[in-house]
């Protein structure tokens, strides 16, 4: 998940200048690419390009593709609860709703304790550095302050952090990225000595060793959130044809930077000394005294911490803006509708900000930060599946239910090949990613593996049934007369079937 914020909204003057595919290979690549988990795929060496472009081929370009025609065919507010809730009513559509709200919930402390380790790592002796970084009582204490201090932040609305969150995305992200692959091939290509195996056959994984698969898993992860751009395919001359070169480009350039960097990781990082917290910051620091440039060192953790705050700071308010539009449609109770004079939904923002105070004790309940730091990674990932694969269906399922549908963008390949290819692959990949998310690394100390799997069960079953439990509690009076969401489209048309003047009751004399 990136740590930049898609935009959302669509251009509604048909006379706005068109998008070009150069535009929207950059929107796709700045939405997905982020530098925070490259350590995790990093422990497979040079079979992690397997991962990625398995990942991409059974996920990324399948969400790009699928999200483009739900995106351009159901148009109205909602997102990926118009298009569930199309397909299969509004209950399944909450689920994906809230599935989607509550994984960027879970995900917040796993990206803020990225933060926190390069905060860490601006002092100048990297033992004592990477001690601190190991504290848990540190990680936590950044992790609840920086998270209570975006949502403040958020309360003042938009504006109060736009400009942050752009420039923290080129000083966090982009710089640091050209700076980690340049320097991570030029300590390879000077001659020194890699610490993983080169040879080609270490291209392919080992797929015998299942409880390796679950950090690969986590690659998934990686390339979501392309869905949140789909909605521009509409600002695209002939997008049938554009949209599709476009996705194939940016998935192509964002395989690229990941694999670059994970692999300029690998070069200089000993396997069995991979940390999935610290290693990105111990690959700058020891490639920075290998090049002459350890002043740099800090400078570079302190444009980390900005790239992850300033991401984290946008991505506290959209989401809650979101479920903000489904409460309004009479799905939450009128409490959690609560706005400020900013527009913002204070009461939904609090009680996010709570459950990532409770998530965040993990790190002091769980043996380590890093064993912390992976389950809630793999809670993320399942929970963000869970939303993916009802998209999956949805976007199949509406092939048959509303086959005329307009869409400015259609999967080609016939009404029902096509979609079954692509969303099938997609769901199929999904699935075996969230299989897989429940199988304890073999990498990391998690404790207990019963532990570590019953918590991620246990956290994965809680989380499904809250949705349920609301929707079955839902009383007319929550919806607010002023909303505007529009009825889905099964909903007009029982509404249509209806007589507009019901028959006399009265005999005729």
């Amino acid at each position: 998940m990136s740590s930049q914020s898609p935009s959302t909204q669509a251009s509604a003057n048909s006379n706005a200048k068109k998008l070009g595919i150069t535009t929207l290979v950059i929107m796709n690549i700045v939405a997905v690419v982020s530098l925070r988990g490259l350590p995790s795929e990093a422990e497979y060496g040079l079979s992690s390009i397997f991962y990625y472009i398995f990942a991409a081929i059974f996920f990324l370009i399948p969400v790009s593709l699928v999200a483009a025609e739900l995106a351009t065919g159901w148009s109205e507010k909602g997102g990926v609860f118009r298009w569930v809730g199309e397909a299969f009513g509004p209950k399944l559509a909450f689920l994906a709703m809230f599935m989607l709200w509550i994984e960027v919930t879970v995900w917040f402390p796993t990206a803020l304790t990225f933060g926190a380790v390069s905060l860490a790592f601006i002092g100048p002796d990297q033992t004592w550095d990477q001690a601190l970084s190991a504290n848990k009582f540190f990680v936590l204490a950044v992790v609840l302050a920086i998270y209570w201090l975006a949502t403040f932040i958020a309360f003042r609305g938009v504006d109060a952090f736009a400009k942050v969150s752009k420039w923290g995305g080129i000083i966090g992200t982009i710089i640091p990225a050209i700076i980690l692959i340049v320097l991570g091939f030029a300590y390879l290509f000077s001659g020194q000595k890699p610490q993983i195996d080169l040879s080609w056959g270490k291209l392919i994984p080992d797929f015998t060793k299942f409880d390796n698969i679950v950090l690969a898993a986590s690659i998934f992860l990686f390339y979501a959130g392309m869905e949140m751009n789909a909605i521009h395919v509409k600002e695209v001359d002939n997008p049938n044809k554009t949209y599709p070169i476009a996705i194939m480009i940016a998935a192509v350039c964002t395989v690229s930077i990941f694999v670059m960097g994970t692999l300029a990781i690998a070069f200089v990082i000993p396997h069995a000394d991979i940390n999935l917290t610290q290693s990105l910051l111990v690959a700058y620091n020891d490639m920075f005294k290998w090049a002459g440039l350890s002043w740099l060192a800090p400078i570079v953790a302190i444009a980390l911490a900005i790239g992850v705050l300033a991401g984290v700071v946008t991505w506290v308010a959209g989401p809650s803006s979101g479920l903000l539009v489904i409460a309004k449609a009479g799905y939450l109770p009128r409490w959690w509708q609560h706005t400020n004079q900013h527009g913002m939904a204070t009461h939904i923002l609090l009680v996010q900000a709570s459950a990532v105070t409770i998530l965040s004790v993990l790190f002091v309940v769980l043996p380590s930060v890093q064993s912390a730091y992976q389950i809630l990674s793999q809670l993320t990932v399942i929970l963000y599946l869970i939303m993916y694969m009802l998209m999956f269906a949805a976007a199949i399922k509406l092939r048959y239910s509303q086959p005329d549908r307009p869409r400015a963008y259609h999967i080609p390949g016939g009404k029902k090949a096509g979609m079954w290819i692509v969303g099938g692959a997609g769901f199929a990949g999904s699935l075996l990613a969230f299989v897989f998310s429940f199988i304890p690394p073999s990498q990391i100390k998690v404790g207990s593996p019963e532990m570590y799997v019953g918590i991620l069960v246990g956290l994965t079953v809680f989380f499904v049934v809250i949705p349920f439990i609301i929707y079955a509690m839902k009383k007319a009076d929550w919806k607010d007369p002023q909303a505007d969401f529009a009825p889905f489209t099964w909903e007009e048309a029982k509404t249509t079937t209806q007589p507009s003047n019901p028959p006399s009751t009265t005999a005729k004399s």
